[in-house]
């Protein structure tokens, strides 16, 4: 049994965003609300999370989490991982440190921005994490698989990851066939897609459904949507059979 939980499917800043009077930052549908992108995946014996933005102390309170094993980093920007300071929690109530997986570019960002866990004396109540160097090739995690899928974000490196039958996708504007290859055989699919127009660092939603055609899926959820895509209710009777817009809270179980 494999579960995933969309803890937040918005952009960068958010739906609503701040000072925006648009329609759909205005809508009542929970739907259309979004926090910063993130997924936590579990089996029976273990529990990961995949980034940690602005809104993780939030999304763990709004789930009642416990308790996690790993967090997965897909890239350096804010809105993924500006959260790791909230691991404090963990390290207090679970006696233990944190680990986080990144890639090396993406674990001296974290070094920088959160030098202070890192420090040779770190201050009491400085979060406690074990940073893993993520490679290109698979790693395990408690009783979990974890297979790396590179991509690009603008020019910058990201990475998407596959565990077991489910594959997820953030912040992509391109992959490369030979990484689509490591993504035949799943079940669940989740792929960013921003919005209808194209832009220069995410995939659209023409092309985050054309990947998704590549992929071959029984189930695609797209994440990372703006407000530009439009309401929820309007939008997800339009899509292709087998495609659905994911929301806040979501949740999805593979027997």
């Amino acid at each position: 049994m494999i579960k995933l939980t969309f803890l937040g499917t918005g952009t960068s800043q958010g739906v609503p965003m701040i000072g925006c009077d648009c329609e759909v930052c205005r809508s009542e549908d929970p739907r259309d609300k979004r926090l910063r992108s993130s997924v936590m995946v579990e089996d029976e014996a273990t529990r990961i999370v995949i980034d940690a933005g602005p809104d993780f102390r939030y999304q763990m309170l709004r789930e009642g989490v416990k308790d996690i094993d790993a967090i997965l980093l897909s890239h350096q920007h804010t809105d993924h991982i500006m959260g790791l300071d909230d691991v404090r929690a963990f390290n207090y109530f679970c006696q233990k440190s944190i680990e986080v997986w990144a890639t090396e570019s993406v674990g001296e960002v974290v070094r920088k921005n959160f030098d202070y866990a890192f420090a040779a004396n770190p201050y009491p109540g400085a979060p406690r994490i074990t940073l893993r160097r993520m490679e290109s090739s698979s790693f395990r995690v408690g009783t979990l698989e974890i297979i790396p899928i590179a991509g690009r974000h603008f020019t910058l490196p990201v990475t998407g990851f596959r565990i077991g039958p489910v594959a997820y996708l953030t912040d992509f504007n391109h992959i490369e066939a030979e990484e689509i290859e490591k993504l035949r055989g799943v079940e669940l699919f989740v792929v960013n897609a921003l919005r209808h127009q194209r832009h220069i660092s995410h995939f659209s939603l023409p092309e985050a459904l054309e990947v998704a055609e590549r992929v071959g899926a029984k189930s695609t959820y797209l994440t990372h949507i703006s407000h530009q895509m439009g309401f929820h209710a309007e939008e997800e009777p339009l899509l292709p059979e087998g495609v659905r817009f994911a929301y806040d809270g979501l949740k999805i179980v593979i027997p």
